[in-house]
């Protein structure tokens, strides 16, 4: 009896470590995501890199470079998500997109002005790295939680990644802002692109504990695949599952919702502090209110997660997505920095929740067999939403000569998504995912 007790309890002790290196994950790639995509990267690119072109005109280009990226790494991850599941390697495949998120991140330190091909080039390549890790990354999370944790530990992972992406944005902050005042001589565009480096060494540093200390899952395969030949079993997994979407009807609903109204969410980060450059917002303003969108987000993320345990996940995701709808409309009329601020911290009581409920939410609805499979089409209808927002901005910032139209359009993603998820029944889509893990075989 003794020796059962101590067997849990040490049983336990592993399971909350994984958890914990999972969620450092976050913790260190959320820095690409604050630091390249979201706050310095953007305002470098729009005054440095395209200094030679106008506000619009730099602001559209960003967009553009945003959805060429999301397309590439949109149209590989089903693929090589299926091999993962296959191989069982979802941690190596990890492993190489961080790696390249790494080295064309910290390449952008060679960016000087009038270089914004070259900063694009790099921003691909980097967002490649990012948003691919993140398939297998979140392929892990049913492996690493257990079913009635899923939202919690989704909801931390988020927490982890804000407050982690958050502290290296504040370093930075201090090394572009503060010891060029200092240090007589030393120049801020040298220190923004050695923010560029310290965001790929911290992505890559934090991601230790997930490769030391969460288990890869053990592959199962469906009768009659031919394991040998990965890349082959791999599409045909992918047709077999186009083949029979109707069986996941409720998944394939939920992933349609999810991608309409993430269609908002992606472009309000995405295009944040290019949209208050262009309205003439100081970096001051436009850096900070990130900084604090970031240590807000994290306790708000847990609150979520604590209130889909209370009301239901789908409830929380309708309540996040009404006030997204109020903060679109809001910004039309923004015209004050200090509105600015106000926006930001709406955007922080929603942005972590409605994200990590979305992930654990397709998450219960998916076999844990095939994770990375259909993470894999997780990340593709997430990274077409990031296509089609940015894209759809820039046009109509294009059109119009500026960008107001394009914020408020956002509340058609909102109002729809809101829609699409309440023809989601979660219960029966948990059902046909229990059934489907149950016929593959070790």
């Amino acid at each position: 009896m003794e020796d059962t007790i101590r067997s849990s309890v040490s049983e336990m002790k592993l399971h909350q470590k994984a958890i914990r290196a999972w969620t450092m994950y976050d913790w260190g790639n959320s820095a690409f995501a604050t630091t390249i995509m979201a706050a310095v990267l953007p305002v470098y690119y729009t005054s440095v890199a395209a200094s030679g072109l106008a506000p619009n005109i730099a602001t559209a280009y960003w967009g553009f470079t945003s959805s060429i990226s999301a397309l590439l790494a949109a149209i590989i991850s089903p693929i090589l998500g299926a091999v993962a599941d296959i191989r069982g390697s979802k941690k190596s495949f990890l492993t190489i997109f961080m790696l390249l998120g790494v080295t064309a991140t910290a390449l952008l330190y060679f960016i000087q002005s009038g270089d914004w091909l070259l900063a694009s080039i790099f921003f691909i390549f980097g967002n490649i790295g990012f948003a691919g890790s993140l398939v297998y990354y979140d392929a892990l999370l049913p492996h690493v939680a257990r079913p009635e944790e899923m939202d919690q530990v989704s909801s931390r992972g988020y927490a982890m990644g804000y407050i982690g992406g958050g502290i290296l944005l504040a370093v930075n902050l201090v090394m572009i802002m503060v010891l060029p005042e200092l240090v007589p001589g030393l120049d801020a565009g040298l220190m923004t692109r050695l923010s560029f480096v310290t965001v790929s060494i911290w992505w890559l540093v934090f991601t230790l504990p997930l490769l030391l200390n969460v288990k890869e899952p053990p592959r199962r395969f469906e009768e009659g695949e031919d394991i040998s030949k990965p890349v082959a079993a791999s599409f045909r997994r992918l047709g077999k599952t186009f083949r029979e979407i109707r069986r996941y009807r409720d998944l394939s609903m939920g992933l349609l919702a999810f991608w309409v109204y993430a269609n908002g969410i992606g472009t309000i980060i995405v295009m944040a502090t290019a949209y208050g450059t262009e309205l003439g917002f100081g970096q001051t303003t436009l850096i900070g209110t990130l900084l604090m969108v970031q240590f807000l987000a994290a306790p708000f993320a847990i609150l979520f997660g604590r209130l889909a345990k209370k009301i239901g996940t789908k409830k929380a995701i309708y309540i996040s997505l009404i006030i997204y709808s109020l903060i679109a409309i809001s910004a039309y009329f923004l015209y004050q920095e200090w509105q600015f601020w106000v926006l930001g911290v709406a955007v922080a009581s929603v942005q972590g929740g409605s994200q990590a409920l979305s992930r654990s939410l397709i998450g219960k609805m998916m076999p844990r067999s095939k994770s990375a499979e259909f993470y894999g089409f997780f990340s593709v209808f997430e990274k077409f939403a990031s296509i089609l927002g940015p894209f759809l901005f820039g046009v109509v910032s294009t059109i119009m000569g500026h960008s107001r139209l394009s914020i408020v359009s956002l509340i058609i993603f909102f109002g729809l998504g809101i829609y699409l998820l309440t023809r989601v029944n979660v219960e029966k889509g948990v059902e046909v995912a229990q059934a489907e893990e149950q016929a593959m075989v070790n």
